[in-house]
């Protein structure tokens, strides 16, 4: 039993990540200007490989959703930075507006539409938020096809997005200075697909870089 309790708490905390203080951060809401702010701070990509013609998100109702205010409720879906309402939907939505973003510059090379199936959108339930942070988990397939022949020229293949999830007192500041969770994941998703479609292939994309310089402490 002692050993069960053990393995089950460094599961949760090796989960949860170690971030922030324990003070509790109030709720924010989204600031659209903040996240054109923190979008517009790209940095330069390498020339583009694509010229995008067309994007497609699909978040399959196979996910499997929480609404449960756990520490780490076991699910593919967990997402409270919109009201409560229909999270496919929700997830679908910041998912498009990050690949309209990342893919924005992208108007030489080979014309291709972009496919994209979201596998895990993990972020932070209220318990976690306002206490010790954690990791918005996020996961997708990438397929890249031909726009004129429909042929597959890369993937499908995952790529994992994952980025650091304040807490406490961090989240609050964070928050205070524009950076809301819906602004943090969606700024972190234009990156890495900025990042993917513009790479040469084989290179191994950075695990962080934009959110690196946007979420520090203030000054």
């Amino acid at each position: 039993m002692k050993i069960t309790r053990f393995i089950t708490s460094v599961a949760l905390a090796a989960a949860l990540g170690a971030c922030g203080t324990m003070e509790p951060a109030s709720r924010g809401t989204t600031e659209p200007a903040a996240l054109g702010t923190a979008i517009q701070a790209l940095p330069a990509a390498a020339a583009p490989r694509y010229a995008v013609k067309g994007v497609t998100v699909r978040v399959p109702e196979t996910l499997k959703v929480s609404e449960a205010n756990l520490y780490y409720p076991i699910a593919d879906i967990v997402w409270r930075g919109d009201p409560r309402g229909d999270r496919y939907a929700q997830v679908r939505t910041i998912f498009d507006t990050a690949l309209a973003r990342g893919t924005a510059a992208m108007a030489s090379g080979t014309p291709v539409l972009v496919d994209v199936e979201v596998t895990r959108f993990h972020a932070l339930t209220e318990k976690a938020r306002y206490s010790m942070g954690g990791t918005y988990s996020m996961q997708f397939l990438l397929t890249v096809r031909d726009a004129r022949t429909g042929a597959i020229i890369d993937g499908p293949r995952e790529v994992v997005a994952d980025t650091p999830a304040a807490g406490g007192e961090r989240a609050l500041a964070e928050e205070a200075r524009g950076l809301t969770p819906k602004v943090v994941v969606t700024t972190r998703l234009a990156e890495v697909i900025a990042t993917e479609l513009t790479r040469p292939p084989g290179q191994v994309a950075p695990k962080r870089t934009l959110l690196s310089a946007l979420v520090r402490p203030a000054e």
